[in-house]
């Protein structure tokens, strides 16, 4: 791909102000890519490492320097790896449409690592430990309504219809996860009870779980390290599909649930996919936690 001419130019008429360029940088991810803040935050990040490395200003770096530098970091976890590779293909490749300088470095392949699903007994001596309602509702949550721990966090009380037990995430822009409704259980609505109070008069635009993802996280390490079992968000979203598989719900609802239907799917197949359908297959499997 050829270089896009005049931003190289401009950029050098700054004459070494990366400054300006990084601050040009986020634009770019925020507006043109449509990149969440995380996001951002990390390819920021990885640019100024690569940039501590060279010690001049990227736009002279060859992709020999760029080899130079992933050359230092082969040794890192796959994951760590990939990361690093992919903000600098996306700041040569697509933001100075400079593609020939990253061209041919390759992401690692990622041994498969079967995941450790929690038993429901170990997720009911959690339940017990926990002391404060907050969290106890927390955990029932996540472990019956198979949601991403980041869209969870951002709920607020009009993504929740109590009467149904329904929850309809916001979408927040991403291209690959998008999660259509799901549901919690009984128990988990009585533990939102016991937290919330009366629901009736909730502020519509209150966080459902107004807490970092720290906090949680914070007591599933102090738990772990208590009574070495190790439950996450993610060991519950996957003790959700594997239990829910168990109870006989056929994969593609559970993938519904879970956030892994294309939307071209949904569109062509809504009858299957309508919330009151989710709902019948979500009630009929009776998934229950703490009895």
């Amino acid at each position: 791909m050829e270089c896009d001419d005049n931003r190289v130019s401009n950029f050098r008429e700054i004459k070494g102000n990366i400054n300006e360029l990084l601050k040009d940088y986020e634009d770019f991810l925020r507006v043109e890519r449509r990149a969440k803040e995380g996001t951002i935050y990390r390819h920021l990040l990885e640019l100024r490492k690569f940039i501590e490395f060279l010690g001049f200003h990227p736009l002279q770096a060859t992709k020999m320097d760029i080899r130079d530098y992933l050359k230092t970091l082969v040794k890192l976890p796959a994951n760590s790896y990939t990361n690093v590779l992919k903000a600098l293909k996306i700041f040569y490749r697509d933001y100075l449409q400079r593609g020939e300088l990253v061209e041919g470095f390759k992401f690692p392949s990622k041994p498969f690592k079967p995941p450790t699903v929690p038993s429901k007994e170990e997720i009911r001596k959690f339940y017990e430990w926990l002391k404060d309602p907050l969290s106890k509702a927390i955990l029932l949550f996540f472990a019956t309504t198979g949601l991403r721990r980041a869209e969870v966090l951002q709920l607020r009380i009009k993504d929740i219809n109590f009467k149904k037990r329904m929850v309809n995430p916001p979408n927040d822009g991403s291209r690959t996860k998008r999660t259509w409704v799901t549901f919690f259980n009984e128990e988990a609505l009585k533990a939102l009870k016991e937290y919330l109070g009366p629901l009736d008069n909730l502020d519509p635009q209150r966080k459902l779980f107004p807490v970092s993802e720290h906090a949680f996280r914070f007591r599933c390490l102090c738990f772990y390290k208590e009574t070495g079992i190790k439950i996450t968000p993610q060991t519950l979203r996957e003790f959700f599909a594997s239990e829910m598989g168990r109870l006989g719900v056929p994969d593609r609802y559970v993938d519904a649930f879970c956030g892994r239907v294309p939307q071209s799917v949904l569109a062509r197949h809504y009858t299957d996919f309508s919330p009151d359908r989710l709902k019948e297959i979500y009630d009929k499997a009776n998934l229950r936690i703490l009895s």
